[in-house]
């Protein structure tokens, strides 16, 4: 049973951390997926085609995974508020940039840069919030704090398709626009990350002291359970067989996901919409993910079950996928989108409880920054798959049943995935659901 003093911490640490991050990574998202946006006039201005844009976007995550788990470690080291800091000054700056390309190769330089300067913010944050919530809370707070990946489509999407309308504004194309105004918060968010976030629960002066006690000591009965803690060599936690399989799992859940943001634009402007019809269109999918995964990791964290809540949500994702892949009409290929949109943002929460089942300390921060840099070379794979298939062809079909394949391949592994713990109820640890 949920204890006032449990009640009162969570609230005042969630009121505090969440909402802020939420926009922190709403800006890094939107920052990460413009370019689907502005594909749609920068690709035929600098003469790019399929297979090249596919690659360009996809390089980000070849850096982003180089730089990765060093991110990740650093920010232990140095901390929450200076290392996240850092690293939303140096992408806000290097995606300001892109707006000043000029072909395909500085494409690729320039993406490449911001997978570099990006590394480490995402699980740098899950890791982060580890430290602040108990496992029983873990699925429903990074399901909202992840809630900014479909909102920044929900709300960026439409603002994306008005920017591209200022073609021609002072000199510069609508997508350069797009690339700089969007940039601009993340610069911003920068100053104030160093200013406001924690980097732990023991110098947190927002708390009143019986809360902090509170928080401390739950966190440390936890980690003391958990049969790996503390420093663990890295090629260890790399060859670890439970963290690989999670990783192949998240690597099918982020196929689909970026095969959504980098070519869903094209997909539904060939619908016959102009720019800023195609960004309010763009709408109606994200919004049901949003719900999707909200709504979903609170049932995860009611049932404390995992394995078959991420089983469904990749199954649903990845058929929807496919059908959609295979019909034509316009409505039905949104409606199959907004399903696959709903497995999309259903699984991904809950994959992120999984490493902090068994693990705590560096452990974790090792373990979480292996799954989302392994997980997220599918990052590059898809785009380019997407890509060289459609100038291939001349069809995004072959492209989405390839890239439901992966996610169907998640499914399976997770379904043999075995159990690493169950998470504690809501009260203290090993207490009964309620």
């Amino acid at each position: 049973m949920t204890t006032d003093i449990e009640a009162r911490t969570i609230r005042r640490v969630s009121w505090r951390l969440i909402p802020f991050l939420i926009v922190c990574y709403f800006v890094a998202y939107l920052d990460r997926v413009n370019v689907g946006f502005a594909s749609l006039t920068m690709n035929r201005d600098l003469g790019i085609s399929a297979t090249a844009y596919g690659l360009g976007a996809g390089l980000f995550f070849i850096t982003y995974f180089i730089f990765e788990v060093p991110s990740n470690l650093a920010l232990e080291k140095f901390g929450a508020r200076r290392w996240i800091a850092r690293i939303m000054l140096s992408w806000g700056l290097i995606s300001g940039g892109m707006a000043f390309i000029g072909g395909e190769v500085s494409f690729y330089i320039m993406r490449l840069l911001l997978g570099a300067a990006e590394a480490g913010f995402f699980p740098g944050i899950i890791f982060y919030l580890t430290l602040w919530y108990p496992a029983a809370y873990r699925a429903r707070i990074v399901s909202l704090f992840m809630v900014a990946i479909p909102l920044s489509s929900v709300i960026g999407s439409p603002i994306s398709g008005l920017l591209l309308e200022l073609d021609g504004v002072l000199g510069f194309k609508g997508w350069q626009w797009l690339y700089v105004i969007e940039a601009l918060p993340a610069v911003i968010l920068s100053v104030m990350t160093y200013f406001y976030l924690t980097d732990r629960p023991a110098d947190a002066q927002w708390l009143a002291p019986d809360e902090r006690a509170w928080l401390e000591q739950t966190l440390a009965a936890e980690a003391a359970r958990n049969p790996r803690q503390g420093h663990v060599p890295l090629t260890q936690e790399i060859l670890n067989p439970r963290v690989l399989a999670i990783a192949v799992v998240y690597f099918g859940a982020v196929a689909l996901l970026y095969a959504f943001g980098f070519f869903l634009p094209q997909i539904f402007k060939a619908f016959g919409l102009t720019n800023a019809q195609t960004g309010f269109v763009m709408i109606i999918p994200y919004a049901v993910g949003t719900v999707g995964m909200l709504w979903w990791g609170r049932r995860s964290d009611a049932k404390r079950e995992r394995r078959y809540h991420l089983a469904a949500a990749l199954a649903c994702a990845s058929l929807c996928t496919i059908g959609a892949a295979l019909v034509s009409d316009p409505i039905v290929k949104v409606v199959l989108f907004s399903g696959a949109a709903l497995g999309i943002f259903g699984a991904l929460p809950i994959t992120w409880t999984l490493p902090t089942e068994t693990l705590s300390g560096a452990a974790a921060a090792g373990a979480i920054a292996v799954v989302n840099s392994i997980g997220n070379l599918s990052g590059f794979v898809a785009p380019y798959a997407v890509g060289a298939i459609k100038d291939w062809t001349g069809s995004f079909t072959g492209g989405l049943l390839l890239i439901a394949c992966a996610g169907l391949v998640g499914m399976i592994t997770v379904l043999r995935l075995s159990h690493g713990g169950a998470a504690a109820a809501p009260g203290r640890v090993g207490a009964p659901a309620e």
